[in-house]
């Protein structure tokens, strides 16, 4: 008798082959068999017409704080996702020297948009170095698995203490203990290392994080930490600014330890290289026997606005401002007034400070031809005609006033997405045969972050509805599409005990309807601790997540199972022979 057995399901195994019908047999915490299962299980799940996938492995996310307190892991175990990897753009919280906390906040606020309140309040500290921080993560059973990286910023900020400014060029000494201190946390169970190199990235004070003007020197000086530990990732977001010769050092050090490097592959405006120019420095280092492996996003980098997010058209106008102290109640009293509403749409938004976020800052307040109604069917890969500038015209009213009205919708709770990367083109044609390429990476969630601004950690649900089930201009089969978002974004980090529904493999598993897969419409929740916001986003569709050969979600409900924990380095799988 087997623990678990999944019948009459169409395997979509990860392998990116041909999706069959079989049944999926569980013992433990590992699939034992695939094929057909004689004996019965103790659980039985009726599979028939559904789907049965890997459990998804989400590479960049920042739960880093989050996952210190809280075991549900949402919202990126309501899309499939059985593991996440953490510490990516350089943000984290360990090393943490006791009088560095409040400044590690406040970098992962600026970067990351997580509220410094939640963090402030939701995390123990009770830890220092970095082997000590993964022991505090092991401490909780949760829905997931977490891995990550060590940071950038934390392992500057402990390094060189006061001295950490941007500009700041350590010596030789501070190159080594910095790696050194990357060493240790490979060791001790770390699958990489992370940094930021664009202007994006602030603390919550405005200055450059960490890492941002960081030489050539230093960052090979602590990747070579990889080298010797002989495994990790390097993992970076860049400008990539073509005087910095990212792709040169990139190439040099994955040449020099043999790991990978990976890097954040947008359009933007901020890059100083196109996306077709950083592909093609990517591929030409490779050919020289780099790896360099492009990290790509599944649809535009949106911010999604709204009078309670972080960001929305109006939020530098002087009337908007004035309200800072005044409660949501009170605020939305004085928006639902006309004269109010009058006097802010006369009003021009003061200008950013920082002369290179003006063009970003543009945008947002008066980019009416790249802002999109967030409507109840809402697909994420708008069209012109759909635009507010488009509706706005239609409507005979300006931009502002359009958008005004639209937030105003639904209780004051609608939303604005502005595809601010990735959406150069107006569509996502681009993104067709990077999907089919080798040398990227299904990526760019950022589970857990960007709180108020975005929700794409549920990039796999998007996969799944878009991708493969409903885009017009041309869609992924289902086999590729699970390859991408299990198989390759596993093996990236050597975690070859997941990503595949192979007898040995770890049991982690989707049971997906594909019929009824669909993305529920963004809300604001103020959930986190300190009463701190975030946008969450739910999926219609996933009958059954199984972490660990345990049911964690029945029909998008969360159980009371809590079999996942830290993953500490590479993971290895003993096939096992299939048998009864």
């Amino acid at each position: 008798m087997h623990d678990l057995v999944i019948r009459g399901g169409t395997v979509v195994d990860g392998t990116g082959n041909a999706p069959f019908t079989a049944d999926v047999a569980i013992d433990g915490d590992r699939v034992t068999l695939v094929g057909d299962v004689k004996a019965q299980g103790r659980e039985e799940i009726d599979a028939t017409g559904k789907i049965v996938t890997p459990g998804f492995v989400d590479v960049h996310t920042h739960y880093d704080g989050q996952a210190t307190w809280d075991d549900e892991m949402a919202p990126s175990s309501w899309h499939g996702i059985t593991t996440v990897v953490m510490g990516n753009c350089g943000v984290g919280f360990a090393p943490a020297r006791p009088d560095r906390h409040d400044w590690l906040i406040g970098l992962m606020e600026g970067v990351e948009d997580i509220p410094g309140t939640a963090l402030a309040e939701g995390m123990s500290w009770n830890w220092e170095t970095f082997p000590e921080y993964l022991d505090e993560l092991e401490k909780l059973p949760r829905t997931v698995d977490v891995a990550t990286h060590v940071p950038h910023g934390a392992v500057r900020a402990y390094v060189l203490g006061d001295k950490e400014k941007p500009g700041a060029v350590p010596t030789e000494d501070e190159i080594q203990q910095m790696s050194e201190i990357v060493e240790d946390g490979l060791k001790a169970g770390a699958l990489g290392f992370s940094t930021s190199r664009t202007i994006l990235h602030r603390s919550i004070d405005g200055e450059l994080v960490p890492g941002t003007t960081a030489t050539k020197e230093e960052l090979i000086g602590i990747g070579r930490a990889m080298g010797r530990v002989g495994y990790g990732v390097f993992e970076m977001a860049s400008d990539l600014n073509k005087e910095w010769k990212e792709f040169e050092w990139m190439g040099d050090l994955s040449r020099e330890t043999g790991m990978p490097v990976t890097f954040a592959a947008l359009q933007s405006i901020a890059k100083d290289q196109s996306l077709d120019e950083q592909i093609s420095n990517m591929r030409a280092e490779n050919d020289n026997g780099a790896n360099i492996v492009a990290q790509i996003a599944l649809r535009g980098n949106g911010i999604v606005m709204a009078w309670q997010g972080t960001v929305h058209p109006f939020v530098r106008h002087p009337s908007w401002v004035a309200m800072d102290n005044l409660s949501w109640d009170e605020k939305y009293a004085k928006l639902k007034d006309p004269a109010f509403k009058a006097q802010l749409l006369s009003e021009a938004s003061e200008m950013p400070e920082e002369v290179d976020l003006v063009p970003v800052f543009m945008v947002v307040t008066q980019g009416w031809a790249m802002q999109f109604e967030m409507d109840e069917d809402f697909n994420y890969e708008p069209q012109a005609d759909e635009s507010i500038a488009s509706r706005a015209e239609a409507a005979g009213k300006s931009g502002a006033e359009y958008a005004y009205d639209l937030m105003m919708g639904d209780d004051g709770k609608g939303f604005i997405y502005l595809p601010l990367l990735n959406y150069m083109d107006g569509n996502l044609d681009f993104l067709e045969a990077l999907q089919q390429a080798d040398d990227t990476v299904n990526s760019l969630s950022d589970g857990g972050a960007h709180c108020g601004t975005i929700c794409d950690a549920a990039s796999p649900t998007f996969m799944l509805e878009h991708w493969v089930k409903n885009r017009s201009r041309g869609t992924l089969s289902i086999e590729h599409a699970i390859k991408r978002q299990c198989l390759d974004t596993a093996r990236l980090y050597g975690l070859n005990d997941r990503g595949v529904l192979k007898p040995g493999y770890l049991a982690d598993v989707n049971v997906i309807d594909m019929d009824q897969i669909k993305l529920g419409k963004p809300w604001l929740a103020f959930d986190l601790p300190a009463g701190g916001k975030r946008l969450l986003q739910k999926a219609d569709g996933y009958d059954y997540t199984i972490k660990s050969g345990q049911v964690t979600f029945k029909g998008g409900v969360v159980t009371d199972k809590r079999p996942g924990g830290l993953v500490r380095g590479p993971q290895t799988v003993e096939q096992l022979q299939a048998a009864e």
